[in-house]
């Protein structure tokens, strides 16, 4: 998409900036609770990557380790009148290549079975059975760097 920019950090306004889309998409379109969506893993050690349209941040990920080897993508996230530019799966991209140039060998996703077929078109590949988090049936992906 023109005029988008995607930029990967820790930074107290790049966390505010995901803090913005995370909030519009899944506290008020999906209606997840505060307390679920910002949880323990919202800290100083977390990595988020925000796509900004002008200065409007529109879409987010956020990184988290896992061990040495491992890192885990999560609260993937795009405002609904920018859905559909492909700035979620170049998000994704980024991260990938984050991650492997900090030495990382494998990304794993928790997706929610709605949106299996998204990961799996971005090479991941499934790794578990269906499960669910907070009641909303979901499956591991993952994907080797």
């Amino acid at each position: 998409m023109e005029n988008t920019e995607i930029i990967i950090g820790n930074q107290a306004w790049q966390k505010a900036a995901s803090t913005f889309i995370r909030m519009h998409v899944f506290v008020f379109e999906v209606q997840i609770s505060l307390q679920d969506e910002f949880d323990e893993n919202d800290t100083d050690q977390a990595i988020y990557a925000v796509a900004y349209c002008g200065n409007l941040p529109v879409s987010t990920a956020r990184l988290l380790k896992i061990n040495k080897e491992n890192v885990r993508i999560t609260r993937v996230a795009t405002l609904k009148e920018y859905r559909g530019k492909s700035l979620s799966s170049e998000i994704l991209k980024q991260l990938e290549d984050y991650s492997k140039k900090a030495g990382y060998k494998k990304v794993d996703i928790h997706s929610e079975v709605a949106a299996l077929a998204f990961y799996l078109k971005c090479g991941y590949q499934v790794s578990s059975n269906i499960y669910y988090e907070d009641e909303v049936p979901c499956q591991s992906v993952e994907k080797y760097l």
